[in-house]
């Protein structure tokens, strides 16, 4: 098998190397450990998750910078991301007693019905590259939690981040036969979809492969399926005087992370009216905004993106709207040959017949003008997706309105489309999830509801149907 290489997006210099992991002899250790773990006491576990908070709240610039290295994203954008990694054990517990607390309600003469909570299993995370410690963190801490033994693969841009929070789960007492690695490419994370000895998949990605997961377990009801995948995600701007932080809240929606956020803004929808004030206020922001190296000084607002075939297809994307008609406001453009960098990219899309419907991940935002309120929630329900939307402005009927009507998991007013809270549920529909939401609710798809009707001692009667006489044999049975 060739070797899997990391490269720093921002530098290109070689940061990991490794062989890909043998998929089989992964689930086979995990398949071996996982009965003790699950028949271990709650509180073990949970002291287990809260020693891997501690350990990497020790090592928080440590994993901040390999962080920064292997996505390119800022220093400080880095350290947020550990911060959420350690933050979602505290939560994951909380949640855990509160979505799978157990339960008895009593019934006539010593009956009662109980309700507790069982792990799957062997559970398969396939995590992604733009949040390579916070999102496939968000699905595992939870099942360990619930008593599930992990397989997990990291994106194979990311596998120096998937290797050492692996690390961090072992040196915090986890059980190595409990938190498995699988490094690989594609065809190492269809050989752990497909295989026979894991009992569900927890994902976080494109809706392509979600998609393609989606019809491969079709015929699997007793696998547990969680997809967590992208968004054409508008951000609507009406009747607000402020244009200001209306602009700011688009820029933020639209740019940070360098776009590479499931919840970014893809597409900016504005009253006609207020066009001429909007737009020049987002570009002047737009072109201040430093894009440059994760350590540079002063500190960028975004760094590459993750690598040179996607800021190519970025660029031909831009291109291919242009071609169509699209109205561009701000170029996008590579400011340092060689390297994935991108300044942000604005384009006034109106006259676009048959806009692609499709996640654009970087820092390319689309403007849509609108005559009224609500053409502007027909367009921002124009999706097969429906993660994120917010409204900037309007009155309290019209975001009413506006929550009511929109198409989607996150519904915000006067709040970007990002940055959504790990203490909610976080999920969408269409081709953004498939109702199982993750944060606060990956307990829901972590463990599953055992109901049990209880008695201290057998007790049973038939008080209807049976002759007087027990003696007596009917004659068919003669």
């Amino acid at each position: 098998m060739p070797e899997l290489i990391s490269f720093e997006p921002a530098t290109g210099a070689e940061l990991w190397r490794g062989s890909p992991s043998d998929v089989n002899y992964e689930i086979e250790m995990a398949r071996a450990a996982w009965p003790s773990w699950a028949a271990a006491p709650l509180a073990h576990r949970i002291e287990r998750v809260r020693n891997f908070a501690n350990r990497v709240r020790i090592d928080l610039d440590l994993f901040a910078n390999l962080i920064a290295r292997e996505t390119g994203k800022p220093m400080w954008e880095a350290r947020n991301e550990v911060e959420s990694v350690v933050g979602k054990v505290d939560i994951s517990v909380r949640a855990y007693a509160d979505r799978t607390a157990q339960r008895r309600l009593d019934g006539k003469a010593g009956s009662r019905t109980a309700l507790r909570h069982k792990p799957h299993g062997v559970l398969a995370v396939l995590g992604p590259y733009n949040f390579p410690a916070h999102l496939p963190n968000g699905h595992i801490i939870p099942a360990l939690i619930a008593g599930n033994a992990i397989v997990f693969k990291p994106s194979e841009k990311t596998p120096a981040v998937g290797a050492m929070l692996v690390d961090y789960y072992h040196k915090a007492g986890i059980p190595e036969g409990v938190m498995r690695i699988a490094q690989g490419g594609p065809d190492t994370g269809k050989a752990l979809s497909i295989h026979s000895g894991i009992d569900g998949l927890l994902f976080t990605g494109s809706a392509q492969t979600g998609l393609a997961l989606n019809r491969q377990f079709a015929h699997r009801p007793d696998k547990i399926l969680a997809l967590e995948m992208g968004g054409n995600n508008p951000i609507i701007v009406w009747d607000t005087k402020d244009i200001h932080s209306a602009a700011v809240l688009v820029v933020q929606s639209a740019f940070l992370s360098a776009g590479q956020r499931c919840t970014a803004a893809r597409r900016l929808i504005v009253k006609h009216d207020l066009y001429d004030a909007l737009i020049p206020e987002v570009k002047k922001i737009a072109d201040r905004l430093v894009v440059g190296d994760p350590h540079g000084e002063p500190p960028p607002f975004m760094g590459p993106v993750i690598d040179s075939d996607v800021c190519d297809r970025l660029i031909e994307s831009f291109l291919a709207l242009m071609g169509r008609g699209g109205r561009p406001i701000r170029y996008m453009a590579v400011p340092i040959q060689g390297k994935p960098f991108l300044t942000p990219g604005i384009i006034d899309v109106t006259d676009v017949n048959d806009r692609p419907d499709i996640e654009l991940f970087g820092p390319l935002l689309q403007v849509i003008r609108v005559p009224d309120f609500e053409a502007a929630i027909a367009e921002a329900n124009n999706t097969r997706f429906g993660l994120s939307a917010s409204l900037l402005g309007g009155t309290h009927a019209q975001y009413d309105q506006f929550w009511a009507n929109s198409r989607a998991g996150i519904v915000n007013w006067n709040a970007p489309t990002n940055g959504a809270s790990s203490e909610a549920p976080f999920g969408g529909i269409g081709l953004s999830g498939n109702h199982r939401p993750s944060a606060y609710y990956a307990a829901d798809y972590c463990a599953y509801p055992v109901v049990s009707s209880e008695n201290d001692v057998p007790r049973a009667v038939i008080g209807i149907g049976l002759r007087d006489d027990e003696s007596v044999v009917p004659s068919e049975a003669k």
